[in-house]
């Protein structure tokens, strides 16, 4: 059941990918979809954060930080890319931000000329 959790957030943010896939097109800079994303998922109704802030902790202190391009409704990271296609490098970047906070589900969208999208579950229950 873990591979559908949080399915409707997720199907909400697969249908406004789309949206803005299917508006802009492939070849902007990958700012212009984040910010796209952001103004199409709130109008969709989810609450959406641009740009949080993750740290990444080692012994209970903080040895860095990422950005993540959206949150949603504080369970879902996005990471948008807009590449030729993605590559595994892509993957594992989405899976350390999962590593870093709660959150168990990411989603890995390409505005690439074609649109891909990768689905990530990682849990730090042990």
């Amino acid at each position: 059941m873990d591979n559908y959790k949080h399915s409707e957030t997720t199907d909400l943010i697969l249908k406004g990918f789309y949206n803005v896939y299917n508006q802009l097109g492939y070849g902007f800079l990958e700012k212009v979809y984040e910010k796209a994303m952001f103004i199409e998922l709130k109008s969709l109704g989810l609450f959406v954060e641009r740009q949080k802030q993750i740290n990444v902790h080692y012994k209970h202190q903080i040895v860095g930080e990422y950005y993540a391009d959206l949150i949603v409704s504080e369970a879902v990271i996005i990471e948008i890319k807009a590449a030729e296609s993605l590559c595994e490098e892509h993957e594992f970047q989405l899976i350390n931000y999962l590593k870093a906070t709660d959150i168990e589900i990411g989603l890995l969208l390409n505005f690439g000329k074609t649109p891909q999208i990768k689905r990530k579950i990682f849990s730090n229950k042990f």
